[in-house]
């Protein structure tokens, strides 16, 4: 399944957020992250051609950092950085509550986002660009003390 079937086999009013969230972290991640289809949901994973030792709980996939996936009530986005980094969840809350948009709907990793028009696209952006492929696997190995 490539990223495209799965926005096709979603509902037509939710293919165009999935789609626009898409886009907008392939256009600002730093280079090295690989899209893909990852656990059933569009994913940008560290590919294991930099980084070969894979994920800790199944060294054959690819370690993953973010992924995108329409649920029946939402679309989430689950962010790695945010679950493993505190200051970086903390200026992400921060920032969110600035927009005024409501109540933030995140748990450890995941943000939830109900309605498209309450999407903080350029907090997203921003987000998109605070870590690098380096930098994910550098914080990756120290979190789980390889």
């Amino acid at each position: 399944m490539t990223t495209s079937d799965y926005i096709a086999q979603l509902p037509e009013d939710r293919q165009p957020l999935v789609q626009q969230m898409l886009e907008l972290f392939r256009e600002h991640l730093p280079e090295g992250f690989e899209e893909t289809i990852s656990y059933g949901m569009i994913g940008f994973v560290v590919p294991k051609s930099l980084y070969p030792a894979g994920y800790h709980s199944d060294p054959s996939l690819p370690l993953p950092f973010i992924a995108i996936a329409a649920q029946k009530h939402f679309t989430a986005l689950y962010h790695m950085g945010i679950y493993a980094r505190q200051d970086l969840c903390d200026w992400f809350t921060h920032e969110y509550q600035q927009l005024q948009l409501g109540k933030l709907d995140m748990g450890k990793s995941c943000i939830r986002f109900k309605k498209p028009e309450k999407v903080p696209w350029k907090l997203l952006e921003e987000l998109a660009g605070k870590m690098t492929v380096e930098d994910w696997i550098s914080l990756y190995e120290e979190k789980i003390k390889r």
